[in-house]
């Protein structure tokens, strides 16, 4: 958007008055953050809707793979022993719950960060979608750091919820919801323990938004700049343009961030020992005790889950954060 101010001066007298107009860029209103975090909520409790069932197997596989011969096999078992409601969707509530309290912030702080970037771009009279990779990687670190710290006990729940039915009856917890599973953590092990497996968490989460979201901006750029998916990438509304760079960014943040998913998962559903003793005494401890008992291959344990989940999760979520954002409000989330 432009406005223009014009000044007139006289070079002489008698002479004609010569209109001398100035032509400044003037960046459109952005779009406020909390409206950003309600859409790209909704978004991923979309997401979720669809890629919960691949959660449970992720973090049963993780926390106990032996039991399982692969993905498939993890899936039916799954659903033979404990059926849909109580099996494949357990912990559903838990996911819906972390929607709010990370996705909400991690895809809404980077899409508010790099539009902010992109208005900073046309005041200086450049193109907009010229924002150096570096820092988009940078903004994704960010955004992750700060929405998983927040989303940690939502996350600790999930994980919870979703392994509670492959324990052995005697020492299942049975949460009803996600609200009776945080409150009961809070009562019996205190509440600094809804933090527990935090550090694994945001490494996790802050490398794989990275990769996620800066990822799928650059290549969603490069394709729309290119016109192989016509002019500015808008052949089919854009959504081939958004499919590949999804696709691409969620392969390279599941690589990244799996070891941390692992150990995370880990972390998060051991036991404690009724003198208070817990199975790994930190991030440290449990890579180390993991990679001796069985093989530095076991932080990729659960990859294909893993990826199968956050493939379509990554396409799903992005994909309705931005097309969302773009009915809303006019413009695009990444």
């Amino acid at each position: 958007m432009q406005s223009t101010a014009v000044s007139s001066g006289t070079k002489n007298e008698g002479s004609p008055s010569i209109a001398v107009k100035k032509v400044t860029a003037t960046p459109s209103a952005s779009i406020p953050l909390p409206q950003r975090m309600v859409i790209s909520a909704f978004a991923g409790m979309g997401a979720a809707t669809f890629c919960h069932p691949l959660d449970v197997i992720r973090v049963q596989m993780q926390t106990e793979g032996a039991g399982y011969k692969n993905s498939l096999d993890a899936g039916v078992q799954i659903f033979r022993r404990n059926g849909l409601t109580q099996g494949l969707y357990a912990g559903v509530s838990a996911a819906y719950l972390r929607q709010w309290m990370y996705g909400s912030f991690r895809i809404g702080v980077y899409s508010s960060l790099l539009e902010k970037a992109q208005l900073k771009n046309i005041s200086e009279g450049r193109d907009k979608h010229d924002v150096p990779f570096v820092r988009k990687l940078l903004m994704g670190c960010t955004s992750g750091a700060i929405g998983s710290f927040v989303g940690t006990p939502s996350e600790l729940a999930l994980v919870r919820m979703s392994n509670d039915a492959k324990l052995p009856v005697e020492q299942r917890r049975n949460y009803s919801n996600v609200v009776d599973c945080i409150s009961r953590i809070a009562k019996e092990e205190g509440t600094t323990k809804l933090w527990r497996g935090a550090t694994p968490t945001v490494l996790r989460a802050t490398l794989l938004s990275a990769c996620q979201l800066g990822v799928t901006s650059e290549i969603k750029n490069k394709l729309s700049k290119s016109g192989f998916f016509g002019k500015d990438g808008g052949a089919f509304h854009g959504l081939p343009v958004m499919f590949v760079s999804t696709l691409c960014s969620s392969f390279a943040a599941n690589v990244v961030a799996n070891p941390f998913d692992v150990v995370k998962s880990r972390m998060q559903n051991m036991p404690i020992a009724a003198d208070g003793s817990a199975a790994y005494s930190s991030m440290m401890d449990c890579f180390v005790k993991s990679i001796k008992s069985e093989g530095v291959l076991v932080l990729w344990s659960g990859f294909t889950p893993a990826f199968v989940k956050l493939a379509p999760y990554t396409v799903i979520s992005l994909t309705l954060a931005d097309k969302l954002t773009k009915a809303i409000t006019g413009k695009d989330a990444l």
